[in-house]
C-alpha cells in the first residue's frame, strides 16, 4: 500500500517501524536512517514546501535540493536519542533553516547591496496581518530569543518552520498547548519588535 502524510502522521507505516528506525539510527546504525528516508520523504518534501513559501519568488532552491542537503546533515548527526518522530521532523525542518540561513548569507555576500530575502510571519499563524521579515533578520532574533528563552525559540522552530499544530508543538516539547498558545503570541511579539529594532538601526546608520 502506497504511504501518505497527512502533517506529521504517516498512513500506512507504524508508529512502532518510525520509531525503531530512529532508534537504530541513534545507536550509530546509518542504514536506520537510509530505510526510514524514503519513508518519509513525503513529508520531508511538505516541510521543505511549508519553509519555502515563505521566501521570495524565484528561489534558487527547490524542494527536492533542500530535503536533499538536509539529509546530508541528517546523517552527519551522532548519539541522538529520539522520543518520537515529530522530534526527528523537528530536527529536520531546524537543518533546513539553517541551510537557507546560510544560502541566504552566500547570496547576500556574493551581491553587495542585494535586496534582502524575505519571507513572513504569519503562518501557523495567527497573525491579523501579513508581513514582510528578512530571513537573516529573522534569524538573529531567534539567536537573542533562545539567549533569554529557548523554549519559545524552539516553538517558533517547530510552528513557523515545521509548520506544525498547538497540540503537535506541545507534544515535540513536552507542555500544555494552552502553554503552547500563550508562548507562541509572546514569542511573535518579540521576533516583531526585535527585527523592527534591527530595521530602524540598520536605517539610521545607512
Amino acid at each position: 500500500m502506497r504511504q501518505t502524510f497527512t502533517g506529521t502522521r504517516v498512513e500506512g507505516l507504524s508508529e512502532h517501524d518510525i520509531t525503531s528506525l530512529l532508534v537504530n539510527w541513534g545507536e550509530g546504525n546509518q542504514q536506520a536512517l537510509r530505510s526510514l528516508i524514503p519513508r518519509v520523504y513525503d513529508e520531508l518534501r511538505r516541510i521543505a514546501r511549508q519553509q519555502l513559501r515563505h521566501e521570495r519568488a524565484g528561489h534558487t532552491l527547490q524542494s527536492g535540493a533542500l530535503v536533499h542537503e538536509a539529509y546530508l546533515r541528517l546523517s552527519e548527526q551522532r548519539a541522538a536519542h529520539w522520543q518520537n518522530r515529530e522530534q526527528f521532523f523537528a530536527l529536520a525542518a531546524s537543518l533546513m533553516r539553517r541551510i537557507l540561513v546560510d544560502h541566504a548569507r552566500r547570496a547576500k555576500a556574493g551581491k553587495r547591496g542585494a535586496e534582502a530575502v524575505k519571507l513572513t510571519l504569519d503562518e501557523a499563524g495567527d497573525l491579523p496581518v501579513r508581513r514582510d521579515l528578512d530571513l537573516l533578520a529573522l534569524d538573529v532574533a531567534l539567536q537573542r530569543l533562545a539567549e533569554i528563552d529557548p523554549q519559545q525559540s524552539r516553538m517558533v522552530e517547530l510552528r513557523f518552520f515545521s509548520g506544525l499544530s498547538i497540540d503537535e508543538t506541545a507534544a515535540v516539547l513536552g507542555i500544555s498547548p494552552a502553554t503552547v498558545s500563550r508562548e507562541w503570541s509572546v514569542a511573535r511579539a518579540y521576533l516583531f519588535r526585535e527585527i523592527s529594532r534591527q530595521s530602524n538601526g540598520a536605517a539610521a546608520s545607512g
